[in-house]
């Protein structure tokens, strides 16, 4: 049996999913900027933004930022600004120094090693940050935000809209998933198997309090987490809630947070 620890206050950056509206549904506006915020901050914030083209002054394509593939996407979280895509993760701090300027700290990056191309565009893209960067978001059905660089590059995103800027700030709990599914009956109607859950509790310090909630079938998915057969996992989860339900869809939204421990179970 091998077990795996995380830290409860190691806090793992997870790519938050996209998901769009039920169909039919209407999408909720941006909110109104609170005081102090900038609209312009508000509708970073409220999106994911996928790097869709990169062009030089000329409108020469740079395939150097376009990896195939490994699209770069952008987050503006608070004041921290994380990328994906590419080969590493990338964080760093952002903020608007003038109207329609963005300024990107210095970023921090995760030290994989991948192949060439992908190297190559986190370097590209890490240049192509380092200098204030002109910025011009159009919003409607498909926003868009565009970046000019110091080197007059011009970088267009597509915009989705964040979870919370949709639902609102999450719950965070704690799930175990049990190493094996269960026989359940699917929101179709139809009988499958589903994971085996069941609620944990940790006080501030990370330590488990109370005893844990009972074991149920869990019949709808946590976005980021993949199941393995023989492994229970106890996962730190944001649960957005879906207020009123979309009819046909489900009530609340699960995103896996973090992975608090793994373990393989055997002879079970």
């Amino acid at each position: 049996m091998f077990t795996r620890f995380l830290p409860l206050m190691i806090a793992l950056a997870v790519g938050p999913a996209l998901i769009a509206p039920a169909a039919g549904a209407a999408t909720p506006p941006v909110q109104p900027p609170a005081a102090g915020e900038s609209s312009l901050a508000l509708v970073l914030r409220a999106h994911h933004w996928t790097l869709q083209s990169a062009v030089d002054g000329a409108g020469r394509r740079v395939e150097a930022l376009l990896p195939p593939g490994r699209p770069f996407v952008m987050n503006f979280d608070g004041a921290r600004l994380s990328i994906h895509g590419g080969c590493n993760r990338k964080i760093g701090g952002w903020r608007l120094t003038a109207p329609g300027t963005l300024v990107i700290d210095r970023l921090a990056s995760t030290q994989m090693a991948c192949e060439a191309a992908l190297m190559q565009a986190d370097a590209a893209l890490a240049d192509a940050l380092a200098r204030p960067l002109e910025v011009d978001v159009a919003l409607g059905p498909a926003p868009s935000l565009r970046l000019t660089t110091a080197a007059q590059q011009v970088l267009t995103f597509s915009g989705e809209r964040t979870l919370r800027s949709q639902y609102g700030t999450p719950k965070r709990i704690f799930l175990e998933v049990a190493p094996q599914t269960v026989p359940c009956k699917l929101p179709s109607g139809e009988g499958g198997r589903c994971l085996q859950v069941r609620e944990l509790r940790f006080d501030d310090k990370g330590l488990r309090k109370g005893p844990p909630g009972p074991w149920r079938p869990f019949a709808g998915s946590i976005e980021g987490f993949t199941h393995t057969p023989g492994v229970r996992n106890v996962l730190r989860i944001d649960r957005y809630e879906r207020r009123p339900a979309p009819s046909g869809g489900p009530a609340a939204i699960y995103v896996l947070d973090m992975v608090v421990q793994s373990e393989t179970v055997t002879g079970r």
